[in-house]
């Protein structure tokens, strides 16, 4: 579990304002740190004290270090897209701006071959669309992803007690001791058998609260290729919408 750090933020001077580059200052670290998000934002973490010339200082000598990172970051998309697709259910709604409609976002039926339906976006502004489309995507992947989950922990033979969806970026899943499971819901531009296998991998620890032989020995049993899909899981954030990790 991670605990909370009291910090503050700071713009970053000159350097790198395309994708956010900041400085955090934070009571805890002891030593500066950089930080590069899978959107390609960079963040520099500092102890309190640290002066601007330090801090440009370590930045020059890491700077190839950041840039590598940065050039494996999840591209920039256009917003709003044309279309969102969603591989885990395998799914495609066409995204159509109206100008005149009031509210932020509504769902219409299928309108045409090859889509699952329409997300008719509004009038507001990006930021209220993008938390629009937050909301529709959460409410979603829990009505698709509840049945089938619940019927893996039948057959794995453990209980989960309660669905959490949430939009994290370091975090593809997490389970408590309560039976509480956590998914992100970036799991939906994921394939399906990734999602799977982080279905496995959480409610194994249902079991198995650690990453030990056990462990893992409980995950094959259940998903024997989960070497293979945990490679993908790894890199599977270069495949979410940059618009939907920018959002707050």
């Amino acid at each position: 579990m991670n605990h909370p750090n009291r910090s503050t933020q700071l713009p970053l001077f000159d350097a790198g304002t395309e994708r956010g580059w900041r400085v955090r200052v934070s009571l805890r670290t002891r030593r500066m740190a950089a930080r590069v998000g899978h959107d390609g934002s960079v963040e520099i973490v500092v102890p309190r004290g640290v002066g601007a010339a330090q801090i440009a200082g370590f930045v020059r000598r890491h700077q190839r270090w950041i840039e590598r990172q940065q050039s494996r970051a999840v591209p920039v998309q256009p917003f709003p897209p044309h279309y969102i697709d969603l591989p885990a259910l395998g799914e495609r709604w066409l995204c159509l701006r109206q100008p005149e409609q009031s509210e932020p976002l509504r769902v219409v039926a299928l309108t045409q071959a090859g889509m699952s339906g329409s997300l008719l976006l509004g009038a507001a502004g990006e930021r209220l669309l993008q938390a629009a489309l937050r909301r529709w995507l959460t409410e979603h992947a829990r009505q698709a992803w509840l049945g089938p989950l619940l019927a893996l922990a039948g057959t794995m033979q453990c209980e989960v007690r309660q669905l959490q969806l949430r939009w994290q970026r370091t975090r593809w899943g997490s389970c408590s001791t309560r039976g509480t499971i956590s998914l992100n819901g970036a799991l939906l531009f994921q394939s399906p058998a990734v999602v799977r296998y982080l279905w496995v991998h959480e409610l194994a620890h249902l079991r198995h609260m650690n990453h030990g032989a056990r462990f893992w020995a409980h995950v094959a049993r259940f998903e024997p290729d989960w070497r293979a899909l945990d490679r993908e899981l790894r890199v599977g954030w270069r495949s979410v919408p940059h618009w939907l990790l920018s959002t707050g």
